[in-house]
């Protein structure tokens, strides 16, 4: 059946939207040709949006010929401010940004481990605040937050896991106490650098890939055909806990100790840099196991291939991704001398053809990935037409 006039006015006005939102300012006649809408269809448009204060004028085209084609139309920018947290063990990191994700302000601060959980709520929410106010956001649209743990795929909520600190899953009830008119969601953190990498890092030619998050810990994320896939109880990509050979013992429930954690995490790259004599001076908020992959010997990240090799090859066994990025603050480290190595291994390991890439955007790609996603989610509820 045919769209009804009102739903197919809703469905262009999403489109010309999102085609702003993409290509930046456009004409009334590039609207035209991009969308295949008629003239008089793009100006009802045009003067919709424009009356219901989603887009203005900013600027006009170069062309000779002057008129209402050739005034540029943008999105208006700061009809929303958005925020994103990348939440860590040892402290929390925010931006704000526009509407179109442009950012406004931005801020880091370390949280101690001794701290108990009100206060280190409060400072956390204190250093959304302070950014908010720097940035001149009256009230935040949208709040997207990384954090590491287990999302619960029924409520979207943080659950509690053995390990991480208990003021991970307060934080996000304090702001949504605290910020009562912003939508706040949360998501795994690794999930969030493996939508960055798609959208903005190594893997925006990939809809099937596997990212493996190293840094502090380890962790993957699985997009397959364009989706991400949390799986039933959200642990999709729980790597840490995969039982492999060369540790000490087995995972348990509680604790990832002897599982590819045991070979991966950063304290054992760090035991393992030691073995071959790599030392390096540590970063001021990454892993040390980054600054020791950046300053390794041939032979160091020869016997680091090895190691990240096993949980590669049991990942690409099971799902045969194609691509797997080796991602966070020590993936990116290695870049594309480690990802050769490790990539090697695979092929030797595995019939199936598989790319190894190193992560564009490291450690960033976690609060890049809370921005995205924090947009997304204002422009989905901002370009929405209004309930009748």
């Amino acid at each position: 059946m045919p769209a009804s006039p009102s739903t197919a006015r809703a469905i262009n006005d999403r489109l010309a939207l999102r085609l702003l939102q993409r290509e930046g300012p456009l004409t009334a006649g590039q609207l035209k040709q991009l969308t295949g809408l008629s003239r008089p269809t793009v100006a009802d448009l045009v003067e919709r949006l424009a009356v219901a204060g989603l887009i203005e004028v900013a600027g006009e085209s170069g062309e000779q010929r002057r008129g209402p084609n050739a005034k540029l139309y943008g999105i208006v920018a700061d009809r929303a401010q958005l925020a994103a947290l990348d939440v860590r063990t040892e402290g929390v990191s925010v931006v704000v940004s526009d509407l179109l994700g442009r950012v406004l302000a931005e801020s880091s601060a370390p949280i101690a481990g001794d701290v108990g959980t009100g206060p280190a709520v409060e400072q956390a929410v204190a250093l959304v605040e302070r950014v908010a106010k720097e940035a001149g956001a009256d009230r935040l649209h949208t709040v997207g937050i990384g954090a590491p743990g287990l999302i619960d795929p029924a409520t979207g909520e943080l659950r509690s896991s053995t390990g991480l600190p208990e003021w991970h899953r307060r934080l996000v009830a304090a702001l949504q106490e605290r910020l009562p008119e912003a939508r706040v969601h949360v998501e795994n953190e690794t999930n969030l650098a493996a939508l960055a990498e798609q959208r903005d890092g190594v893997a925006q030619d990939r809809d099937t890939f596997v990212l493996l998050w190293l840094g502090h810990g380890t962790g993957a994320a699985v997009v397959l055909d364009g989706s991400l896939r949390r799986g039933a109880s959200g642990g999709t990509g729980e790597i840490g806990f995969l039982p492999v050979p060369g540790t000490a013992g087995l995972p348990s429930a509680t604790g990832c100790e002897g599982g590819f954690h045991s070979l991966a995490g950063s304290a054992a790259i760090a035991e393992l840099a030691g073995e071959y004599g790599v030392v390096a001076e540590a970063g001021e908020h990454a892993p040390v196991a980054a600054g020791l992959v950046a300053a390794g010997t041939a032979a160091f990240l020869d016997a680091l291939a090895d190691r990240l090799a096993v949980g590669v090859s049991s990942v690409v066994a099971v799902l045969d991704p194609g691509c797997v990025v080796l991602g966070g603050e020590v993936g990116q480290a290695g870049g594309a001398d480690l990802a050769r190595r490790v990539e090697e291994r695979v092929r030797r390991m595995s019939p199936l053809p598989t790319e190894v890439r190193s992560s564009a955007l490291g450690g960033a790609a976690v609060l890049r990935g809370a921005l995205l996603t924090a947009r997304d989610r204002a422009q989905d509820d901002l370009f929405s037409p209004p309930e009748r």
